[in-house]
């Protein structure tokens, strides 16, 4: 199972960007999809979760302002992020489990400035 997430870089408060996940190596229709988040020096958060069939959800600091979505024929998932914070700076990963391992992506780095 290979996950390359992209779609990070530095925005300005208030903006918006979307990530990307691209999976290989699974039944992508099967998985469940999960973005998570690091702070420097701090373990990972989970951000958002979307279920095999759609179903999704969310941290609290995020809800109402990203959006995790899924595209099954082109095996992507999305984190649409809104609203952007300072506070919502850090490297972003997608991850997903398949036969009863978790795989993570490479992560890739959101920088909001204030």
């Amino acid at each position: 199972v290979q996950l390359q997430a992209s779609g990070g870089g530095l925005v300005q408060a208030g903006g918006s960007l979307r990530l990307s996940c691209a999976a290989s190596g699974t039944n992508f229709r099967l998985n469940g999809v999960d973005w998570y988040r690091r702070f420097s020096g701090e373990q990972r958060d989970l951000v958002a979760h979307i279920s095999s069939d759609g179903n999704t959800n969310y941290d609290d600091s995020v809800l109402g302002r990203f959006a995790v979505s899924r595209d099954n024929v082109r095996r992507l998932a999305y984190l649409q992020m809104n609203s952007l914070k300072p506070e919502d700076t850090a490297v972003y990963y997608c991850s997903l489990t398949s036969r009863g391992r978790r795989f993570w992506g490479q992560g890739t780095q959101v920088t909001v400035s204030s």
